[in-house]
Parts: C-alpha cells; sequence; structure tokens
C-alpha cells in the first residue's frame, strides 16, 4: 500500500506516539515519544546555578532533572548563530560584541531562567540555553533577543521584505521574531494573530515565574503529535492519517484552530491492518536499525555508530561493473552518496561523522562524489558541515544533533554481551507485543497466554496498564507466563 505521495503517519495508542514522514513512498523521518519518557526540548525551567568552570567556560544549572543541565557562555551571549539577519547587521553586531566571561555574567547560587536546548543523550545533562524561543505556527517569538531575522528557505526578496516589514510594524519594542517557511505568502491578519498569541503565551510564563519555586518548570513544549503538526504540516503535505480516534480528534482541534487552509487533509486510518504494517514502515524500521544497508547495485554501506563518531563504510560488494574498475568504483560511490544522506536523516544521526568512500586515484572522481555528496545534504534540514575529500576518499563532517538517534531511541545496550552489543529495549518489545495482541486477541475464544522472557514479564507486571488496556477492549484474558531460557526478544503468544 505504497504512496508517492509526501504524508505523516501517526500511529498512536494510550502508551505511545509514533510519527513517520513519507516522501514517494519511502519512510524519511521517525519520531517516538512515550508517556513515561516525553522529551523535554523547548521546555522552559527556573534553575539555579550550582557550578561555574571558568576553565571551560560553561555552568551547571539545577532545573529539576534526574542529571544537571549544561550551559555554554555562547549559550548566553550568542544564540541563533545561524539566523539571516542581514549581512551589514551581523558585521555591525560582530564588531560591537566583546568578549564576555561566564564568571564575569552568572555566580554560583544565582536563580535563571533557561530553555532545553539538546535533550540528555547518553550519560550527558540537557544542554540549555537563556535565549529563550517559543514557536508559533508562522512565527518564532524570541523575548529575550530584539532581532528580526527570516528563514533562508524563504528565497524571494520581494517576499522576504514584505514579511519583515510586516514584523517589524507589529511587534512590540524588545522582542525578536523568527519568521518560519511556512510564513511565506500568508496574509498580515494570520501573523499578527500568531505573533499576538506568542506574546501572550510569554506574559503567561513570566507570571508562572513569579510563582513557581526553583527549581521547576515554566512552560511545556507541545507533545509529539501536535509539535510534528506544527513544525511539518504544511501546503507540502498531501494528507496526515491517524490510526486513534482519540488522537484524531484532537489533531482536527488543533488544525482548525491553528491551520484552518489543511483541515480537509487530516483523515481517519480505519483499515485492519496496523496502519505502520499497511504502508510498511515496521519492515523499514527493522532494516534501519541494522548495521548493514545493501545498494541497489549490489555494493553496500556499513554503520557504526559509536559514542564520539559514526563511521561509515562504503564497498563495492556484489557489485563488479561491466567496463573497468574505476567507473564501478565512482558509480558505487555516487549511488552510496545519495543512501548515505538517506540514512543520516532516517537514523537522526548527529555529531561527528566519517565516510570513507571507495579509494579513486583521480582528483576529478574524487570532486564529482564531493559535489554530489554537499548537493544531496542540501535537503536535510539539519545543519551540517562538510570538509573537503581526502586523497584516501574519507570526508569528515559534522550534523547538527538536537535529540537522540534512532537506535538510542529504540535500543538499549546488550545484556547478553556487556554493552558491546544493542538488543531492543525492554519497552521496545512490550509495545511489539502490544500490536501482536491487538491483532491476535479478535481471533482468540476466551483468553491468549503470553510466553516472555524474565525481564520482559516484569516490565509487563510494572506497567500493568498495558495488559489491562486489552483485556477491557477485546473482553479476554492475558496470561503471563515467563521462560527462563528465552532471549529477551523472544516472545510467543499460545
Amino acid at each position: 500500500m505504497k504512496s508517492n505521495k509526501t504524508e505523516i503517519l501517526i500511529n498512536a495508542n494510550p502508551f505511545e506516539r509514533r510519527v513517520a514522514l513519507i516522501e514517494q513512498g519511502r519512510l524519511m523521518e521517525f519520531y517516538v515519544e512515550r508517556g513515561k519518557d516525553r522529551g523535554i526540548t523547548g521546555n522552559i525551567y527556573k534553575g539555579k546555578v550550582v557550578r561555574v568552570l571558568p576553565g571551560m567556560q560553561s555552568a551547571f544549572v539545577e532545573i529539576g532533572l534526574s542529571r544537571t543541565s549544561f550551559l555554554h557562555v555562547s549559550d548566553i551571549q550568542e544564540p541563533f548563530e545561524d539566523l539571516d539577519e542581514g549581512e551589514e547587521e551581523k558585521e555591525k553586531d560582530k564588531r560591537k560584541a566583546p568578549q564576555v566571561r561566564i564568571q564575569d555574567i552568572i555566580k554560583e547560587g544565582q536563580e535563571v531562567m533557561v530553555q532545553a536546548a539538546k535533550e540528555p543523550i547518553g550519560t550527558k545533562g540537557a544542554r540549555v540555553t537563556s535565549y529563550i524561543s517559543l514557536p508559533g505556527r508562522y512565527l518564532v517569538f524570541m523575548p529575550t533577543y530584539e532581532k528580526v531575522a527570516i528563514s533562508r528557505r524563504i528565497s524571494s526578496d520581494k517576499e522576504r521584505r514584505r514579511l519583515r516589514d510586516i514584523v517589524s510594524s507589529l511587534r512590540t519594542d524588545g522582542y525578536g521574531f523568527i519568521i518560519r517557511t511556512v510564513c511565506e505568502g500568508m496574509p498580515k491578519d494570520d501573523i499578527q494573530a500568531d505573533m499576538y498569541y506568542l506574546e501572550k503565551l510569554w506574559r503567561s510564563i513570566l507570571k508562572k515565574k513569579e510563582e513557581v519555586k526553583t527549581p521547576g518548570i515554566l512552560y511545556e513544549e507541545l507533545d509529539l503529535t501536535l509539535r510534528t503538526l506544527r513544525d511539518l504540516f504544511s501546503q507540502d503535505i498531501e494528507r496526515v492519517v491517524i490510526n486513534s480516534k482519540e488522537e484524531y480528534d484532537r489533531v482536527v482541534k488543533f488544525v482548525e484552530e491553528f491551520m484552518p487552509a489543511l483541515s480537509g487533509r487530516v483523515e481517519l486510518y480505519e483499515g485492519k491492518e496496523d496502519i505502520f504494517d499497511a504502508h510498511g514502515i515496521e519492515i523499514e524500521l527493522s532494516d534501519a536499525l541494522e548495521k548493514k544497508v545493501w545498494l541497489r547495485s549490489g555494493g553496500h554501506i556499513v554503520i557504526d555508530q559509536m559514542e564520539a563518531l559514526t563511521a561509515i563504510d562504503v564497498n563495492t560488494g556484489k557489485y563488479v561493473g561491466k567496463k573497468s574498475s574505476e567507473e564501478t568504483i565512482v558509480k558505487t560511490n555516487l549511488e552510496a552518496v545519495k543512501e548515505v544522506v538517506y540514512q543520516l536523516r532516517l537514523r537522526n544521526i548527529g555529531g561527528i561523522i566519517v565516510i570513507d568512500f571507495i579509494d579513486m586515484s583521480k582528483a576529478s572522481d574524487r570532486e564529482k562524489v564531493y559535489n554530489a555528496l554537499k548537493e544531496a545534504l542540501k535537503g536535510d534540514k539539519a545543519r551540517t558541515n562538510i570538509l573537503k575529500i581526502s586523497e584516501l576518499g574519507i570526508v569528515e563532517m559534522t550534523r547538527k544533533r538536537v535529540r537522540e538517534n534512532l537506535s538510542q531511541s529504540l535500543c538499549e545496550p546488550c545484556p547478553y554481551c556487556e554493552g558491546n552489543g544493542l538488543v531492543k529495549a525492554r519497552d521496545t518489545i512490550v509495545m511489539d507485543i502490544y500490536r501482536e495482541l491487538v491483532r491476535e486477541l479478535p481471533n482468540r475464544k476466551k483468553k491468549a497466554t503470553l510466553y516472555v522472557s524474565p525481564s520482559i514479564a516484569e516490565t509487563l507486571s510494572t506497567d500493568a496498564a498495558i495488559l489491562l488496556d486489552l483485556e477491557k477492549r477485546f473482553g479476554k484474558k492475558v496470561i503471563v507466563k515467563p521462560v527462563e531460557r528465552f532471549h529477551q526478544e523472544r516472545y510467543e503468544i499460545m
């Protein structure tokens, strides 16, 4: 049931939301959010500085999470480094901006209002910034940064001037805004309504700041479903399909309020097959956790994700070509470029990335592969920085990381090999079982017996609401029996 449309599929149940962005029938981006471990990026906190580190020009801030957050001097002094404000204005700011030391700005014990800019990843706490930004439908509101910036994706000079003039004439002194890509072509009234909504939200946050104890949360970002609609749902998306009636009603209400012109594109999925199964998403997700990815020609790439960097190795594999070996190598490298960029986006790989292409003797061939990679990365929304390809065929690059990658979201260290490999996380297996039981229970007479590993039995016992939901929904009993010899990922429904 593949489609050539660009669409968003939302697979929701009482315990988990999963969102898939599909382009030309292929899974391009995947997001998951479970109720008990909802992300914090975008949340605003009233925090307390617990330690200042002059040597690192950073500070640790207590915001009420299990680990203290990290605040760098650049997140106090120079926000939004990639904004397009006009070159003259940037140069002027560079000349007048003095070098500030963190120990001169904040002190231990000081109360600060900060926003989570990056999720806690691995053993690292969240990264926070003192420059607040509140995203709306058409604008991003910056109450602590007095500038009007505009998305580089709006290419028309005339439209850029029109939007800048509208926002500049309406904004309150002292407040700044980023004009989002989706704002292109929008009338003044819609932009003004978005602006007033964001300013009202900011006033409510300031009021809450006076009432909340330190540390405490002042503003919580939208959940995954509504955040996806706000950030991704535009004229380019042909439809949003949702499997849950409750989630569908919530989405329709949100869309009618904030983007009424698109309300006709929201659909409730009523097929008998699971929505992700029907679109082949589960298979694509399973493939996206594999280290080896096959290319159509018979070559393959191997993706090794480590803590400090990701290494991607390109191999000819079964492909031997029809002409010279040089032509075979260049063709394999060019094919690998497209797949590498796709995998970076799908797996949300960030940080330092090293790509080891097959050695090319000619400088012209290396240039061709480098230019192809540079061109392919233009379609990636995450900011990337790429260095020239070396004589050995190695490319070093960085890709902005703001949340966990796919394997971190869906997997955990393997208990059988002391963390040297990965197995599916217990939460992921439990949700696999949940979906399998949704498919199986209608065919059972009175009950189903579920055989699982002891660790999964313990998780199901802790999260008893999952099985209770199924028993109530289908009127059938689910009996859980742990089997000592079962691998964590193995389960059977009898």
